[in-house]
């Protein structure tokens, strides 16, 4: 088995394509930099969004309009999650698959979780 940027224990999620390194100090095998900064400015303007929702409760706006926001909010994260999504499969996945049987089976079961977690 050989060693890659990438090294995946345990089959925990990894939420390094976006930021490089996370907690367990698993790397990102590569991080688009457009899709980055795509992703930093949808992230902004969510920010925004939730900002927004914090007013509307404040002034006691119309439940039904708030639920509205909170459902575009809700359609805004999931994008984000698709872009990150596609980059991990692209960057992370394939660069663990190819690293043997070890990696790839951890990375199967990290998919595996990941896409789990993100149809509920």
């Amino acid at each position: 088995m050989g060693t890659t940027e990438h090294e995946v224990t345990g089959g925990e999620a990894h939420a390094g394509c976006g930021c490089g390194v996370d907690e367990e100090g698993r790397k990102a095998a590569g991080v688009d930099p457009a899709a980055k900064e795509r992703n930093l400015k949808r992230l902004r303007r969510i920010e925004g969004q939730v900002r927004g929702l914090q007013r509307m409760v404040e002034e006691d706006r119309y439940c039904a309009d708030i639920m509205t926001q909170i459902a575009s909010v809700h359609e805004a994260l999931r994008g984000v999650g698709r872009e990150l999504m596609r980059n991990h499969l692209k960057h992370c996945a394939s660069s663990a698959i190819r690293a043997g049987e070890g990696e790839a089976e951890a990375m199967y079961d990290e998919l595996i979780e990941l896409m789990y977690r993100h149809a509920r």
